[in-house]
């Protein structure tokens, strides 16, 4: 089915978070989270959709009375997708005394980030990554909600060999998520004997792709697959294309779905990205009627899109972690309550946290780009 973002027609419905104020906390104040992310540059996107997603559900949370009459509330600081800012961004919020770290976009800047959280024994909650350094080796103050870069190229990869597209490059970020996509990536074509036909690189919040182009185009791939953020990727597909490269080009969830199709405009027809997260312009599972409806009923400005369904439904884990945490309110009985949720169906979307496990899900399907601002899934 395919869903524009700007016709789709909002579902209604009755409220649908209730039964809020029941945790035992220990008074009445603020249950304040600290977020850094890009809220300015080139994957600003990325940060703002993803906190105002978020913003629905805790929104809606503070309309009914909160955690145990405590309001929840997000002490956001911009690091323009910059390691260095980030930390800096960190050090402030632990200094403030936040209850948990939240929605950090991009691996950069999380893996500045959570050694900072570990040391403060606070949490780490839904960080906008797939990369596996942040997974392994298991850390009780981490917390994902979605899949692994290595769960969407393995899907990446299974779907172009299947096509009989073998000879697959690679055009990714020249930092530690570019390196984590590269890795994983290959990772799934050494299992069928393959490898990349060629690599090339494009530095982080920059569009200098031209070296890029060349280097890719004249290997002559079937696919690129690409690991960057919009801007870079928008860049480099345009590049390609005025090439003559007249191949196909898949990105990971990371890229920004909507973002990278304004950004491509007709040339974004036959792109493909691979998603963590249900549609939210496909009404068949109640996670995503029940995003959009919380969207309209709020009269937020909030896109509905990838990233910002990403950013309500880690509110929604958060939320249920909060629920079930026993005693007093305090950061150890947070991580309690988010192992205790195990495994659950959210709207349809299965997730699951435990004691031995905090990633709450693997979850990877397809989507493509039509070229005129929809998303096909």
């Amino acid at each position: 089915m395919i869903f524009n973002r700007r016709k789709f027609s909002m579902a209604t419905g009755a409220a649908l978070l209730a039964g809020f104020g029941t945790v035992r906390a220990q008074s009445e104040g603020k249950i304040i989270l600290g977020q850094s992310a890009a809220f300015s540059g080139p994957a600003a996107q990325l940060g703002i959709q993803f906190h105002n997603g978020a913003m629905v559900c805790f929104d809606q949370v503070n309309a009914q009375g909160g955690i145990g009459r405590q309001l929840i509330e997000i002490r956001k600081l911009d690091d323009g997708y910059e390691p260095d800012r980030c930390a800096e961004n960190t050090r402030k919020l632990i200094a403030d005394d936040v209850f948990a770290l939240f929605g950090y976009i991009g691996t950069p800047t999380s893996l500045v980030a959570l050694p900072q959280a570990i040391k403060a024994k606070i949490p780490f909650i839904a960080p906008f990554t797939g990369a596996m350094a942040l997974r392994e080796p298991f850390n009780k103050y981490a917390f994902h909600v979605r899949a692994s870069y290595n769960d969407e190229t393995a899907l990446i990869v299974k779907q172009l060999t299947s096509l009989g597209l073998k000879k697959i490059a690679v055009f990714y970020q020249n930092d530690a998520y570019g390196k984590a996509g590269l890795d994983g990536v290959t990772l799934a074509l050494s299992g069928l004997g393959l490898k990349p036909v060629a690599q090339a690189t494009v530095e982080r919040n920059s569009v200098d792709v031209a070296k890029a182009v060349q280097t890719l185009v004249a290997a002559g791939p079937d696919a690129v697959v690409q690991i960057g953020a919009y801007k870079s990727c928008a860049a480099f597909i345009r590049g390609a294309k005025k090439a003559g490269f007249g191949g196909t080009y898949y990105n990971v969830s990371f890229v920004g779905t909507q973002a990278l199709a304004d950004e491509l405009g007709k040339d974004g027809a036959g792109v493909v990205v691979s998603q963590v997260m249900p549609s939210p312009y496909n009404s068949a599972r109640p996670i995503a009627r029940e995003f959009v409806a919380a969207v309209k009923a709020a009269g937020s400005k909030t896109d509905v899109n990838f990233s910002s369904m990403e950013g309500y439904v880690a509110a929604r884990l958060l939320v249920e972690g909060l629920q079930r945490a026993s005693g007093k309110l305090t950061p150890d009985a947070l991580i309690g309550g988010l192992e205790a949720i195990g495994n659950q169906v959210m709207g349809g979307f299965a997730v699951s946290f435990s004691h031995t496990d905090h990633v709450a899900s693997r979850f990877v399907e397809l989507s493509m780009l039509t070229g005129d601002g929809r998303v096909r899934t």
